[in-house]
């Protein structure tokens, strides 16, 4: 009789030691998700704004990538911070805003010129966040996101370096 309990606290210990895949993802796993949603949800809002503001069809057109996405992306990361119960941010943070809020005053080639330096700013950001997640990311699901995500990204820095170049 004595045995039972002692089979069953060994198949707890057992449990135990399973219990780190479901852990809760590491601070820098942490930070990438929420950098990554900041960064994320303030391309597509200044993208829909470059599509109302924007001179230039090029532009637009760009804005329209942009928007379909980083929608995609800003999906499937909520998607894996939900399965870790991780809360993302819901609006782009102050940074973010302030930088949307210098292009609202803007039209045309202004806005196109401002528009094109804010977005190679920002994936040269973003490239090298998904970059260092990709390769030293601790969840594998994360990593896998920002290694299936990164080439998106660098066509996406490509194209604005194009239009950069263009101007």
């Amino acid at each position: 009789m004595q045995r039972l309990p002692r089979v069953f606290a060994a198949a707890g210990l057992l449990g135990l030691a399973a219990l780190p895949a479901f852990a809760a993802p590491s601070a820098a796993d942490r930070d990438f998700m929420q950098k990554a949603a900041v960064g994320g949800l303030a391309e597509v809002q200044t993208a829909q704004l470059a599509q109302q503001r924007a001179g230039s069809p090029a532009i637009k057109e760009f804005a329209q990538r942009m928007i379909a996405d980083h929608t995609q992306a800003n999906t499937e990361l909520q998607q894996l911070a939900r399965q870790q119960s991780v809360t993302l941010p819901a609006r782009p943070d102050a940074k973010e805003a302030a930088a949307e809020h210098r292009l609202t005053g803007l039209n045309g080639a202004a806005f196109d010129k401002a528009y094109v330096q804010q977005e190679l700013q920002d994936h040269q950001q973003t490239v090298a966040l998904f970059q260092k997640q990709a390769s030293t990311g601790q969840d594998p699901a994360l990593k896998a996101f920002a290694q299936k995500t990164l080439p998106t990204l660098q066509q996406h820095l490509q194209m604005v370096q194009a239009l950069n170049t263009a101007r």
